[in-house]
Order: structure tokens, then C-alpha cells, then sequence
């Protein structure tokens, strides 16, 4: 056995964030704990045609470490890969990280005030600390469809993509019309001999102003000051998206109508536009943004499918009008298990609790930050601290330096152990409740992946981003215990 200070489990943007915080604060006893070959978290694993960031590069990144060099507004998946990996060598982080450790089991010990962390290989550490940093999009979701092992072709979730398929010239279903395939159905329009779009739900889609940054901007940006007014300005613009959010839904009618003027000026024939027209309230679900989906889907060699798929056999899909769709390949756009990536995991905590048993009536934190039973354990974007319209880089910061604070509180007290007091988590969570149950979420009819079993969200901070940054700022000691 072995046992660093402080293990992190995860390498995308929380979990190096977490080690370069760690380390300015003097704390050097730590690792990074990742699946994978190498760092970049949803950045890493996603790869498909088109990946790319739907929050502006100058604000989808660290405070502490600006690229006045972004070649995008918003910038593609490797680029942003490659962001990552640079600050987790300038900052020193890389020596830090044990990769192709896949983590299956945390458990907490009463009496020694240690986690157990054992790894996919057997590996066994004895950290006084978890950081858990995994984030929420890393299981792909698949539909429950009949049929679906049936499919003799290559079939495939747009976060775990084959490259070593090649779909020019084939049939291709794509099923799912969410933040993933509005970025690869482009690509794949015109390079497929067919391409069928099976859409449960339209989703909403805004114009994507996107553009490159030429040289000349690239080098103003270097300048003093440059690239931090920008990153202000593009902050306080995606904020004030919030205000229908946060405030209440008829302040969305403004993006009702941007989204809608969108799809006309797009889309010309009526019926297309029709089937491509939300019915539900707007913000319900993550708003898209994409200047190239609806043309895509007005190509002659391109089919949109509205009814729902009853059956998937050898080579085809069959719709509920009974209508069968020849395809040669699939490719599910289906999103991700969000609630299930904490649910899932097996974490015990103080005596012998495990995670499932703590959040049987729905997965809850304090701050998002911290869960009553598991001390000195903590998560980063967990439940309800999401964002339908701004960065949730800004977030991790946040919860970043207010884990710091919990255990410079240890370091002062000389305490074991750390736990949020269950009176103040569940506090916490009835306001939470309170606030999001009569927005835009919780609108009738609508159903999304920020929703749990029972309907209730467990993903999205249903206010300003600035108000969370302002609860998390100072720690409140009142609120947690501390464990001799």
C-alpha cells in the first residue's frame, strides 16, 4: 500500500485545475488518478467530425492562464486538448499524474480517518483526501431500442467514435439531434450517400458566431490587459443569457425569437420547419448553437425522421409509421448517463454508508461540493452546479478554491477529517429546490438530461454564475464538522 496526501480522480479541466491550485498552495503530496493515456477529460474522448466547444475559448478556459492565441472563437476539440496539456506541464502537474489507473472503489476507514482508493489493476492508495473530478460526461447513453445488438454494421456513440470507419459512401442513421450531432451531421452530410436523422425532440438552435481570429488580433490579444477585457466582456454577455434562467421564464421570449428567426432564414420549406420546431419552452433544454445543422438537414441526400425508431434489425431501422430505413452504419448521438456518473460509482463512507444509500431519495450536495457521511471527500461539477449559459470552467475555479479553504481549515485546526453537517446540506438543498422548481426546467412537458427518475433537476445552479462564485468565496465553518 501507499498513500499520497490527496488523491484526484480525473484529468480534464477540474482535475488539473485542482493539482495547480494544490500546488500553489504547498501542497505537493498528491497524484491525479486517470483511466487513460493522457490527460484531457471529454476533450480527450471526444473526437467525432466537428467536436468543438459551444462556450467562446477566451472564457472556456483558466482565469490564471489565458490564450491570447485561440485561432477560434470557438475553438475544436484539439486545440482545447492541447490547451490542457500545456498547463498541466506549465504549472508542473504532469509528473503528478499515474495514468492507465481506472479508479472502482473509494472507501472510507472510521477509525484511521483514511480513504481506501483502489484501482482497476489492484492498486491500493490510503490518501487523507479525495477530489473527485470526473465529471459528468463520460458515459456514453444508448436508447433501450429492440434489435439494437442486431446491427451487423459498424455502430458506434458519437463520444467513442471509430475512425477506422470510413462512412463516405454509405447509408447512415444517426439517432439523436443533441450538442453532439448538431457539430458531426454536417460533416457527415455529403460525405454519406444518405444520411437518416431520427429526432425525438427539436432541439432549440441559435446561430453560432463563430470565426477565426486572424494574425492581427491574435497579436493585439498578446497585448497588456487584452485578453483579460475580452474574456470580461465575453463573460458578462453570457451571463445576461441567464436572466431568463435565473429570473423567470417569459424573459426567454427574447432567444424564443433569435432561435426562431434562425430557422426561418435556414429553413424555407414549411414542413421541414415544422418538424424542426421545439415544443417546449426554450432554456428546458441545453440551448444549441449551429450555423451549418439546418442546411445540412435541407440536402436532397438527407432524411429527418420525427417518428420514434420501434426496431433496429440487421441492416435497417424501423420507425413506429412502420416506415423501414436501409443503413449501412449507426451512430448514436444519445448523449451521456449524467446522474449515473456519480450514482454509479462505489464509494462507502462513514460507517460503511455507501453513496447509493446516502442519495437514495436523489443526488444532493452541499454547494455541489461536499456530501454529509464522506469526510474529507469532494466533488467538483457535481450535482447542481452545471450551466445552461455560461462556462463551467468558471464554476470549477470556484469549487477549486473552496475545497483550498477546507483543507487550509484542517491544516489550522490540525483536524483528521472534514464532513458538511447533513443539517446544512439539507438546508441547502430545500432553498435549491425552492428556486429551481418554478423555472424554466421544471416547465411542463419538458423532459432533458438535467432531470433525474423523478423529474427533479440534479444538474443545473439555477441562478447567475457570479452568485455561486459569491457562496463559494468564503467557507462557512458553521456548516461542517470537523473529526479529530
Amino acid at each position: 500500500m501507499s498513500g499520497p496526501g490527496i488523491v484526484i480522480v480525473g484529468s480534464g479541466f477540474a482535475g488539473i485545475c485542482m493539482a495547480i491550485k494544490l500546488k500553489e498552495a504547498g501542497y505537493h503530496d498528491f497524484v491525479i488518478l486517470e483511466k487513460a493515456g493522457e490527460p484531457g477529460g471529454t476533450w480527450r474522448d471526444n473526437t467525432y467530425p466537428g467536436c468543438a466547444c459551444d462556450v467562446p475559448s477566451h472564457m472556456y478556459s483558466y482565469s490564471f492562464a489565458l490564450n491570447p492565441g485561440w485561432s477560434r472563437m470557438f475553438s475544436p476539440q484539439e486545440e482545447i486538448r492541447r490547451y490542457l496539456r500545456a498547463c498541466a506541464a506549465a504549472y508542473g502537474v504532469t509528473p503528478h499524474i499515474r495514468y492507465g489507473r481506472r479508479v472502482t472503489s473509494l472507501e472510507y476507514d472510521d477509525p484511521t480517518r483514511t480513504w481506501t482508493v483502489t484501482t482497476e489493476d489492484g492498486e491500493t492508495l490510503r490518501p487523507h483526501a479525495v477530489v473527485s473530478a470526473i465529471g459528468a460526461l463520460h458515459i456514453p447513453k444508448f436508447p433501450d431500442i429492440p434489435g439494437r445488438a442486431s446491427f451487423t454494421g459498424p455502430a458506434f456513440h458519437s463520444a467513442q467514435w471509430d475512425h477506422s470507419i470510413d462512412l463516405t459512401g454509405k447509408r447512415v442513421a444517426v439517432i439523436g439531434t443533441g450538442a453532439s450531432a448538431v457539430q458531426f451531421v454536417p460533416k457527415l452530410a455529403g460525405a454519406a450517400r444518405h444520411l437518416t436523422v431520427f429526432q425525438r425532440t427539436a432541439p432549440w438552435v441559435h446561430p453560432k458566431p463563430d470565426f477565426a481570429f486572424p494574425p492581427t488580433a491574435r497579436r493585439l490579444l498578446r497585448l497588456p490587459g487584452a485578453a483579460r477585457a475580452l474574456r470580461y466582456a465575453i463573460y458578462w454577455a453570457l451571463e445576461t443569457r441567464a436572466l431568463g434562467f435565473a429570473v423567470h421564464p417569459r424573459l426567454m421570449k427574447a432567444q424564443e425569437r433569435l432561435a426562431l428567426r434562425h430557422l426561418r432564414e435556414q429553413v424555407p420549406e414549411p414542413e421541414l420547419r415544422r418538424a424542426l420546431t421545439p415544443d417546449y419552452v426554450i432554456g428546458c433544454k441545453r440551448i444549441l448553437l449551429a450555423g451549418d445543422y439546418y442546411p445540412a438537414l435541407t440536402r436532397p441526400d438527407v432524411s429527418l425522421v420525427t417518428d420514434a425508431i420501434t426496431e433496429i434489425r440487421p441492416r435497417s431501422l424501423v420507425d413506429a409509421a412502420g416506415v423501414e430505413h436501409p443503413a449501412d452504419a449507426i451512430v448514436y448521438g444519445t448523449g451521456f448517463k449524467v446522474v449515473d456518473a456519480l450514482t454509479e460509482q462505489h464509494i462507502t463512507g462513514r460507517d460503511g454508508m455507501s453513496i447509493q444509500d446516502a442519495w437514495k431519495d436523489g443526488v444532493e450536495a452541499y454547494l455541489g461540493v461536499a456530501t454529509a457521511g464522506f469526510p474529507n471527500l469532494f466533488f467538483l461539477l457535481g450535482p447542481n452546479t452545471g450551466l445552461g449559459h455560461n462556462s463551467v470552467v468558471f464554476m470549477i475555479e470556484a469549487q477549486v478554491r473552496y475545497v483550498l479553504e477546507c483543507l487550509r481549515l484542517l491544516s489550522r485546526t490540525g483536524a483528521r477529517a472534514i464532513e458538511v453537517r447533513s443539517e446544512a446540506q439539507r438546508a441547502f438543498n430545500e432553498r435549491l429546490r425552492r428556486r429551481l422548481d418554478p423555472l424554466v426546467w421544471n416547465a411542463g412537458g419538458c423532459h432533458s438530461w438535467y432531470l433525474d427518475e423523478h423529474g427533479v433537476n440534479r444538474t443545473i445552479w439555477p441562478g447567475f454564475s457570479f452568485e455561486y462564485w459569491a457562496r463559494t468565496k468564503r467557507m462557512k465553518p458553521g456548516a461542517f464538522q470537523l473529526i479529530p
